[in-house]
């Protein structure tokens, strides 16, 4: 039997989130069944049931040994807490558990193929925050896509959804117009500074994409920013798809998360140290050595973090060098000369040229014309490419924006 698969979820006090987070542990536990496999889920905060208690359920069922995988599109350890630290508390608790990390979920491309599906079922909708006729005859070329990330107070995690965004636009969405970022909260732009981006790049349709894996609280917040704009807009198309959502294609990701886990063989939270190593000698008395290096093994608490330890003279198998012991004279090495090289002495008369006399020198004799920096070429001026692909210069895009002035303007993308 396989370890069993444990589910880690941020928590939240809205009750859809919860229950489509128990529908998804329970779909799990149906396609792992076979393995055989258990599956179990727990919160870290706002929710039940709470990490602790499905680690001591698992723990007092005989599993010493699990997979903890957090249910995450990023990396995101404000949002989702210190999990190596919580699983460190529970392992002072249970003595004899051991755990697997796993990475989080995005950006899989099993995982913007979900993301596609939900944008083309927004697509042949019916619009749904503006009039009750649908625009006529609206082209890829003016539609743009809103890709809302949940946002975070670490610069990192933001860039990483602007990453995906990006990866989305050239891979699944490139008759489009654009693809920019906004986030829920934590940073800019918002979801109003995000459609207003595509409203001034002349989008005619916006489809905002949750890039959220569950329904609740933050899928709510994305629709009512979405409507609050669209109520000022009645001429722009704005549609919302849905988050990621309960489905086979996230399980899929899902399982290879947990295999991969478990290929690492890297149990908590001990590092994969590389022995030194004595190599042969490059010349005599003269060894190489390479310094180990501390590399932690997938799912220990600091997958990026790479520890260098102290160089032991006593641990290489070489001697310690004594300098009065040294005999130059032993030392078996041939006077470095230019005759080794089969080449002559270096010298003057090799450039066949008279020596050079400083008082012979004239400076008036000396033709050249004196230096004049209005007389250089000015840089030339390069335009920005806009969002559509063509070479012009974008000044006013950013400023103005509901979100206010952001540090870069005249950046017509997001992405």
């Amino acid at each position: 039997m396989k370890p069993p698969l444990l589910l880690i979820g941020h928590g939240t006090h809205d009750e859809t989130g919860v229950a489509e987070f128990g529908r998804f542990v329970h779909r799990l536990r149906c396609r792992l069944d076979g393995l055989p496999a258990e599956v179990s889920g727990g919160f870290i905060t706002n929710a039940r049931p709470p990490l602790g208690q499905s680690i001591a359920s698992l723990v007092a069922r005989g599993h010493h040994h699990l997979v903890a995988l957090p249910l995450s599109l990023t990396g995101d350890r404000r949002a989702l807490g210190d999990i190596p630290g919580t699983m460190a508390l529970e392992q002072e608790r249970h003595p004899t558990l051991e755990y697997d990390l796993g990475r989080p979920l995005g950006p899989d491309p099993r995982v913007l193929r979900l993301l596609a599906e939900r944008l083309a079922d927004a697509r042949a909708e019916m619009p749904r925050f503006v009039s009750d006729e649908p625009p006529a005859e609206i082209t890829p070329g003016e539609t743009a896509v809103v890709l809302v990330g949940h946002g975070s107070a670490d610069p990192a995690v933001n860039a990483e959804v602007h990453r995906v965004s990006r990866l989305f636009w050239e891979t699944h969405a490139a008759d489009l117009l654009t693809v920019e970022t906004a986030y829920v909260s934590h940073t800019r732009p918002g979801v109003p500074g995000g459609l207003e981006r595509c409203r001034r790049l002349g989008a005619k349709r916006v489809i905002v994409l949750p890039y959220v894996l569950f329904a609740g609280a933050v899928l709510e917040r994305i629709w009512a920013q979405a409507l609050a704009y669209g109520a000022n807009h009645e001429g722009l198309d704005i549609r919302c798809a849905e988050v990621i959502g309960d489905c086979e294609g996230l399980a899929d990701v899902v399982i290879d998360r947990y295999e991969e886990a478990l290929a690492g063989a890297g149990h908590s939270p001990a590092p994969v140290t590389v022995p030194a190593v004595t190599r042969a000698p490059a010349a005599p008395g003269r060894p190489s050595v390479v310094v180990p290096v501390a590399v932690p093994a997938i799912g220990t608490a600091r997958p990026d973090v790479a520890v260098i330890e102290t160089l032991d003279a006593d641990a290489l198998d070489v001697e310690t060098f004594d300098a009065e012991s040294f005999d130059a004279e032993s030392f078996d090495a041939e006077v470095l000369s230019p005759e080794a090289f089969g080449a002559e002495v270096f010298g003057t008369e090799s450039f066949g040229t008279e020596s050079f006399d400083a008082e012979a020198f004239d400076a008036e004799s000396f033709d050249a014309e004196p230096f004049d920096g209005r007389t250089e070429a000015a840089p030339e001026t390069d335009t920005m490419i806009g969002a559509t692909g063509h070479a012009k210069a974008v000044t006013e895009i950013r400023g103005g924006s509901p979100d206010g002035p952001l540090t870069q303007p005249g950046v017509a993308s997001a992405v």
